[in-house]
């Protein structure tokens, strides 16, 4: 529902800014895309979730994931490739969390924290992204966009107490793929362009209870853990 609401807000601030963009005659800032590099920031939200798959289907395991609306900030580096070709570099700050929840673990034989992990995770978000964009039409230019990134998990634990110790590990090193659309708006100082993307993890990220302390309960059901959310982000350029 949350995910949702997301892609309602981008889809509200696409329709909102478009119109008022094509009411516009003056063309702002004509000879902006002709430069070969130029920088911006940008803000946004993200709705973060787990796609999970388990080794074996038929064992009496339930596991849920509900997420939370998260934060990005970060630096953009734009390179022109073409006239409708351009090269992005985007790093920033995610922050978001999720919990994780082992409903099959919720019986009056367990204890009930068993049942519940909380993953707070802020991540060094890096991607590298091909801008694909349509000609210029007045204020507006549309655009798709899709590429890779590297994520570096600086709260994984990965390290650290597993499972038996309440603590859920996660990898710090990950790697993801991310497609997107989103709109240029040409203003009088600034160009606006806000994106709505979807990331989805390449690697598995969990990382496994350790053996020593027997058989566990929490990550052995599971054979594939990786991030899938949507990004919500407004670039000022």
């Amino acid at each position: 529902m949350r995910s949702k609401r997301v892609l309602f807000l981008g889809f509200a601030v696409f329709f909102s800014c478009s119109f008022f963009a094509q009411r516009e005659r003056i063309a702002y800032l004509p000879t902006f895309d002709e430069r070969p590099l130029h920088f911006g920031f940008y803000l946004g939200l993200n709705q973060n979730d787990f796609k999970l798959n388990l080794k074996d289907t038929s064992l009496d395991t339930d596991i849920t994931v509900v997420p939370a609306t998260g934060f990005n900030v970060g630096l953009i580096v734009d390179l022109r490739l073409h006239k409708n070709l351009n090269l992005r570099l985007e790093p920033g700050l995610v922050s978001n969390s999720k919990k994780i929840m082992f409903n099959h673990l919720t019986t009056i034989d367990d204890n009930p924290r068993d049942s519940i992990r909380e993953v707070a995770s802020t991540y060094l978000h890096i991607p590298l992204l091909f801008k694909f964009s349509t000609d210029r039409y007045k204020n507006i230019r549309p655009y798709v966009l899709g590429g890779i990134s590297y994520d570096y998990n600086f709260s994984s634990n990965e390290k650290g107490e597993d499972n038996f110790s309440n603590q859920f590990r996660t990898k710090t090193h990950n790697f993801m793929y991310e497609v997107g659309i989103g709109i240029d708006f040409y203003l009088y100082y600034f160009k606006f362009s806000p994106s709505i993307r979807g990331v989805f993890a390449i690697n598995n990220e969990i990382k496994y209870d350790d053996s020593l302390n027997g058989p566990s309960k929490w990550t052995d059901p599971i054979n594939f853990l990786g991030t899938r959310g949507v990004f919500l982000n407004f670039a000022f350029e």
